[in-house]
């Protein structure tokens, strides 16, 4: 998936929101909508098998000036119904709120990728949001396996309380490498998920494009029956709508 914005004549508007990256046309990453996703730069996790590991740092310059995609996306209307804001982690930027709404007065339908990492600022933007896909990194006492950061549990579980008391439409899914969450563990996750009121899932198998972890990559490649028929069919069981990706 390409990151980078085109060419673009400077709009209006201050450049309050860290971009990083820009897809101006998309048809798989708001469920039902053509969209464009905005890329928020900066995430505080440090996940070994993030595809864009770019994104992570908060670099003292904007890759892409907020005025400039929003000039942008003021041309799209008509052509595109929604605008998604994906990262890095998007919750991790103040200026979120403000752009979401300038967004949605220009008619755009607003969803929104995030890990869960600032459950408050998650909770005083969900009001805007049409559709929420959140990341469960795993069991929330083992996150910090995935996550490299200790306590990260905690975040992501007030960030999905805070999705379900809202009553936005959202997808829970997990990115599963064995070497992170066993067959079992992610069994049990989705136990633990179903048992909090989710009901739609996905389990998006590891895949090596854009990984920059030598180790998770040399251990996944070879994932194409994994984590098999029987855990695939449990887990659909458990959830109104289930899905298991594949890339």
């Amino acid at each position: 998936m390409r990151t980078t914005a085109p060419r673009i004549a400077p709009g209006r508007g201050e450049a309050h929101l860290k971009v990083g990256g820009l897809v101006p046309f998309t048809a798989t990453d708001f469920p039902g909508l053509l969209s464009a996703v905005v890329f928020i730069q900066g995430c505080p996790w440090r996940c070994g098998y993030c595809h864009n590991p770019h994104l992570q740092p908060r670099t003292p310059g904007s890759p892409l000036e907020w005025g400039e995609v929003l000039a942008l996306l003021e041309r799209r209307v008509g052509l595109i119904d929604g605008v998604v804001f994906s990262g890095g982690e998007p919750t991790m930027d103040p200026g979120l709120g403000p752009a979401i709404h300038q967004v949605r007065a220009l008619g755009y339908r607003i969803g929104l990728h995030t890990g869960g990492t600032h459950p408050r600022r998650l909770a005083q933007v969900l009001p805007d949001i049409d559709w929420v896909g959140l990341d469960i990194k795993a069991g929330f006492s083992a996150y910090e396996r995935v996550t490299r950061v200790a306590g990260s549990g905690r975040p992501a579980r007030d960030s999905l309380r805070a999705v379900l008391d809202s009553g936005v439409n959202f997808e829970c899914r997990t990115t599963a490498h064995p070497d992170l969450i066993g067959a079992d563990e992610l069994l049990a996750l989705g136990h633990e998920l179903a048992g909090l009121g989710v009901r739609h899932y996905a389990v998006q198998v590891f895949r090596p494009q854009g990984c920059a972890d030598d180790t998770l990559n040399a251990h996944g490649r070879s994932l194409r029956d994994w984590p098999g028929d029987a855990a695939r069919d449990a887990l659909a069981a458990l959830f109104e709508s289930f899905e298991l990706r594949r890339g």
